[in-house]
């Protein structure tokens, strides 16, 4: 991690302060109880002493900047998908930092809680950084033309349908309840869909003659080049480490289970996620031999 990377992940940590301050400021005027939990409309149906309610919120805020400060602290080579996730960090602070606001707001003035508006901008914001993140470091095209090797397709129609399944009963809600509910449920059914589509389709593994091309639903995600390619070995993967697309900086993770082949590049490495892993590393060696 560079130095500009470093004082942008150790200015998250100002949003704790941050808290602690805007309720000092309001301390004595706020009730014994106030309201800390509200549905979609805006209505309080959640209550708790200021006290727990602070010690809440500041905890809560920890926890996430812990988890952030060791995910970022392991980026040797920031990158577009490095600040990508960093900004995703700054997006969940922010809507607790606002939603702080927000509850305090509520309890001092009855002032109408801003939880659609805030829960609608952070999808939002987190869809475009999403998006960067895709988008980076996927590496030099491969030329189009060239005999495929194989294709191999790494999909999981379990995780598939255990995202599908919420996503329709999310839209069957939506249908029953007010307009202002009905645009977070569909946006959140929507994002659920795209994962259960992508697992469904899995990943492609492309291998040619130039490399390794890995795609999803017909978007290209990386590209690994033949002559990058240092060393592979079957490996496992960490479940803790999460499913789908994973890791930022020189690391990167495409998996749907807990097997795979873990790549050494000249950039980083890369794990490909399969049920046979054998068939990888086969597939990898034709790439070596006809490199030879």
């Amino acid at each position: 991690m560079n130095s500009r990377m470093k004082i942008v992940t150790a200015s998250l940590w100002l949003f704790l302060p941050l808290v602690a301050f805007r309720n000092w400021q309001v301390w004595d005027r706020l009730p014994a109880r106030v309201a800390v939990h509200f549905d979609i409309a805006g209505r309080p149906n959640g209550w708790m002493s200021r006290e727990g309610s602070l010690q809440f919120i500041l905890l809560f805020m920890v926890a996430v900047l812990a988890v952030a400060s060791l995910v970022m602290w392991r980026v040797r080579m920031p990158s577009s998908a490095a600040w990508a996730v960093l900004g995703v960090f700054y997006v969940v602070l922010g809507v607790l930092y606002c939603g702080e606001e927000s509850i305090l707001a509520y309890n001092l003035d009855q002032a109408p809680s801003r939880v659609l508006t805030i829960v609608i901008t952070s999808l939002v914001a987190v869809f475009g950084l999403t998006t960067l993140y895709l988008v980076s470091g996927r590496g030099p095209q491969l030329p189009t033309t060239g005999h495929v090797f194989a294709d191999e397709v790494h999909a999981s129609p379990v995780l598939a349908f255990a995202m599908f399944a919420p996503a329709l009963a999310e839209l069957i809600l939506a249908a029953k309840v007010p307009a202002g509910v009905r645009i977070v449920l569909v946006l959140s059914a929507l994002v659920l869909a795209a994962v259960a589509t992508m697992a469904w389709g899995g990943f492609h593994y492309l291998f040619k003659a130039s490399g390794v091309e890995i795609r999803t639903l017909g978007f290209r995600l990386r590209s690994i080049p033949a002559e990058q390619i240092r060393e592979y070995a079957i490996t496992r993967w960490n479940p803790l480490g999460g499913y789908g697309i994973r890791g930022i900086g020189n690391r990167r993770a495409y998996v749907w289970g807990n097997q795979g082949v873990r790549i050494t590049t000249t950039d980083g490495q890369i794990f490909l996620g399969h049920r046979d892993p054998a068939r990888i590393i086969h597939d990898l060696d034709a790439i070596k031999q006809f490199a030879h």
